[in-house]
């Protein structure tokens, strides 16, 4: 759908969120006398009026009486395609669009690389951006990753490097090449079962014209058998790591302890960006030695320093436990404590309860609201640690010094969503910082965002 079709229509936008904002600001741009409806949450209201005074502002859900009042809605990512709502008013003849669907309507020949997976995802397009840049490559750094794609609308690249999450991947496409680096449970409260968010998941397959896989999930393998142009990554006759080596074939190409990402699944993901580059075209060993000077995101594995004769780590981004096992793994051999729990979607946490098992930590402090749940799998596991629960955050970290020893340990890798206690990830990265004795607001956004 291009922009211009919503002229003359009711249209209604929901969610005020960054992406909210984003396609406001653009259908203002393009239709200015467009008359719009936001619905967002109740607090939000007043700031969505200082936004835009001319906007009609619900501060609540529309149930599909209220949508029925639409042509058109512009839907938020974070709020559920699946809400029974909005299914009824689409059989009723609503139409549902996004503000990304919206910038590939308007940008229908841009070459674009969009990256999806439950792990590895953000970090693996900012990689590829950092790298296309090294080569002297136009370069957009967008999407899920912290920059609506309408905030681009009307700027040129040579190069898109989009990072889609879940609830995006089916408003996507064209795509020149899509990626995908992981797939495990996630996203349930959203997608409402595990089969439905791995069919969303691939649907970015669907909208790409080659297809770039992890080799080392059979699973994935196995799904996207069928596609007529699937390349892979992590595996030996082509970007892999092997014996300490970012390696192309059996050629070393990059030591991997020089990756400032730390971790062997950030040295996985840089093979996935290498890979896309190159399937792009670009020269991959040449703008290899550019991840010596790639600057890693923030709340992910993100060193904050040292206290007290510990070391912090700072890892909110982990939303689930697969994540916080790879936190975890790069951290082997070091006295950890670590911090778990948070918003309870009802993952499966049993094969972090036999990790620990096999490997357990120095301790595990389980908090939020499925704390107690994470902690009594652990009970009746038998786990070999020092196991304690805490209410909140503050109260965990609390816990956290009490039973850390001098030069061990802390990290804060929960293996779930914020919700339960904070707006987002980044808000409990930056209170754990805060706690931790470090200035939580020097932890800036991504570097790199936008077109360079």
């Amino acid at each position: 759908m291009r922009i211009a079709e919503l002229d003359a229509r009711r249209v209604a936008i929901w969610g005020f969120g960054r992406e909210g904002r984003a396609a406001i600001a653009a259908l203002r741009q393009r239709l200015p006398q467009l008359p719009l409806t936001l619905f967002c949450r109740e607090a939000e209201v007043a700031a969505a009026q200082a936004f835009d005074a001319a906007l009609a502002v619900h501060g609540r859900e529309p149930d599909a009486i209220d949508l029925a009042a639409f042509d058109v809605v512009v839907k938020s990512p974070g709020v559920s395609a699946y809400k029974p709502a909005l299914l009824a008013a689409k059989e009723a003849g609503l139409r549902v669009t996004s503000g990304t669907a919206l910038w590939f309507g308007e940008n229908p020949a841009a070459k674009v690389i969009a990256v999806t997976g439950t792990k590895g995802k953000s970090t693996t397009t900012a990689l590829l951006a950092h790298l296309a840049r090294a080569l002297g490559v136009r370069t957009a750094l967008a999407g899920n990753i912290g920059m609506p794609l309408l905030e681009l609308l009307d700027q040129s690249a040579e190069l898109w490097t989009i990072e889609l999450s879940s609830f995006q991947t089916g408003e996507a496409g064209p795509l020149a090449l899509g990626v995908i680096t992981s797939l495990y449970e996630e996203h349930l409260d959203w997608h409402g079962s595990r089969e439905r968010y791995v069919a969303d998941k691939l649907k970015l397959a669907d909208v790409s014209q080659r297809l770039l896989v992890n080799a080392l999930q059979p699973s994935l393998l196995d799904k996207t058998a069928g596609h007529p142009a699937r390349l892979l990554f992590g595996e030996a006759h082509g970007w892999h790591v092997a014996d300490g080596f970012i390696r192309r074939g059996d050629r070393n190409v990059f030591e991997a302890k020089r990756l400032a990402a730390p971790g062997a699944h950030n040295a996985l993901n840089a093979c996935a960006a290498l890979a896309a580059l190159e399937a792009m075209g670009y020269d991959a060993v040449a703008a290899a030695p550019a991840l010596a000077s790639f600057v890693p995101l923030p709340h992910r594995l993100q060193p904050l320093g040292e206290r007290d004769g510990i070391h912090w780590v700072n890892d909110s981004i982990s939303t689930t436990p697969l994540a916080t096992l790879a936190a975890l793994e790069s951290l082997h051999g070091r006295a950890v404590t670590v911090l778990a729990g948070g918003h309870d979607r009802g993952l499966d946490w049993s094969e972090f309860v036999a990790a620990e098992l096999a490997h357990p930590p120095h301790a595990i402090v389980c908090s939020g609201a499925n704390g107690p749940r994470i902690a009594a799998a652990l009970r009746e596991a038998k786990v070999a640690t020092t196991l304690v629960e805490a209410a909140t955050l503050d109260a965990a970290v609390a816990e956290a010094r009490r039973l850390t020893p001098t030069g061990g340990c802390i990290l804060l890798s929960p293996g779930a969503p914020s919700f339960d206690q904070f707006h987002d990830y980044a808000e409990r990265g930056r209170h754990f910082a805060d706690l931790a004795g470090f200035d939580g607001r020097a932890i800036t956004g991504i570097a790199g965002l936008g077109i360079a």
